[in-house]
């Protein structure tokens, strides 16, 4: 999907009319990653871009700001908000590439460059995400100063993007368990919930269908654009051959195929990056989804376990105090000790609880949204597609009719 109806329908979502990127008494933050540029040789080499945020709030240094980041940096962006903002769904990053020979692809370049782009607009129009201090870091900090950023942190975060990327994969392969209650006996018994965690998992495995096949499309479209460019190259080289009306005729047949060829080259780089990509979006935004029900898992058995040590805490006190031990005044400090941890477990948990209610209402419209536009450019360029196809074809009708004719 393109980033302005992305913006266009967050701003509808806010309740205003004016668009975030002009400008507006109303306070507005967008971001533009642009530039894509290769630095560096051999397996050093990476790819840096230009990262232009626009915005009236003051605590920015000023209206606009242009800095330079890489994968890496985005990858610390999410994982400082993952971290802090428990409850949130987290927009997803694009994948790290691991074959080689396609990462410098332009292709590959400008469908990263398109998911960050994505990634850090949604971050921005988040109204909890966007006031975080890890954000305006990444926006507005000179390239030392994040590579220092970076480079501070420590455990799970001071490993290389690599490393995280596979960290977060086997997050993901322990998500099912903990979030479909596998790991028993501490699980949350909630019918809406239970209503949810399903509608979660079927709308993975139905968007990883539907995108698999959309990427299938846009292949067909591949293949079929050079097997008319080839057959426009035979057909042009018949019709030197002939060097009459029909030679004439089969050259500007020829001369069709290879217009067609690229007409169908195009339509499959823009299903590639209106349909197929966006589809795939969402099936890694319904990962972070499961990412945050795995945090929401582990915060419920938390609380409940120290809910059940409370309980024995408290039953041993009693039993202290009965029998007049000398241990009531270590037991009491203890068991007060662990009642706070057992509340603010709670209230950790009911947070999670409310943001998440709050997340799936807002991700709910946005994807309607989102896969509404993708489906309508598909439909779009399809229907123009065939139009092209047809008016090119039928343009030809005439002098091949008329070749037809005068050979009879």
């Amino acid at each position: 999907m393109q980033l302005d109806s992305l913006l266009l329908q967050q701003t509808s979502l806010s309740g205003s009319s004016q668009s975030p990127r002009s400008p507006s008494t109303q306070p507005f933050l967008s971001v533009s990653v642009t530039d894509p540029a290769k630095l560096g040789n051999g397996v050093q080499s990476y790819i840096s871009y230009r990262v232009i945020t626009r915005t009236n709030l003051p605590e920015y240094q000023g209206p606009e700001k242009i800095v330079i980041r890489r994968y890496s940096d985005f990858i610390w962006l999410h994982d400082r908000l993952f971290e802090k903002y428990k409850g949130i769904f987290i927009p997803p990053l694009p994948e790290k590439n691991a074959v080689e020979k396609f990462r410098f692809s332009a292709e590959f370049i400008e469908m990263r460059r398109q998911a960050l782009d994505i990634f850090v607009n949604r971050i921005a129009l988040h109204p909890q995400l966007q006031q975080s201090e890890d954000l305006k870091t990444f926006l507005q900090v000179d390239e030392e100063t994040m590579e220092r950023a970076r480079s501070q942190e420590t455990g799970i975060f001071k490993k290389k993007p690599a490393d995280f990327m596979q960290i977060f994969k086997d997050v993901q392969s322990k998500v099912s368990d903990a979030v479909l209650g596998k790991e028993k006996p501490v699980e949350e018994s909630n019918p809406e919930y239970e209503k949810l965690k399903n509608y979660i998992f079927e709308l993975e495995e139905d968007l990883a269908e539907a995108q698999k096949h959309a990427f299938r499309l846009v292949k067909r479209h591949k293949e079929l654009g050079q097997s008319l460019s080839d057959f426009g190259k035979a057909i042009k080289l018949l019709g030197a051959c002939e060097g009459n009306s029909l030679g004439k005729a089969f050259s500007e047949l020829g001369s069709k195929s290879e217009m067609l060829s690229i007409k169908l080259q195009k339509e499959a780089h823009n299903l590639l990056m209106k349909f197929a990509e966006p589809l795939k979006d969402y099936v890694r935004a319904v990962q972070s989804i499961k990412a945050t029900m795995a945090e929401r898992a582990t915060a419920f058995k938390h609380q409940y376990e120290l809910a059940e040590t409370i309980k024995l805490k408290e039953i041993n006190l009693d039993k202290l105090m009965l029998i007049r031990s000398d241990k009531v005044g270590e037991a009491e400090i203890e068991y007060r000790e662990l009642k706070v941890e057992g509340e603010e477990a709670t209230k950790k948990y009911e947070m999670i609880v409310q943001l998440m209610n709050e997340e799936i209402v807002r991700f709910q419209e946005q994807k309607t949204w989102d896969v509404g536009v993708a489906f309508h450019e598909l439909a779009k360029g399809q229907a123009q597609l065939a139009n092209e196809i047809a008016d090119a074809w039928r343009s030809l009708l005439p002098k091949l009719e008329a070749c037809s004719s005068a050979q009879t």
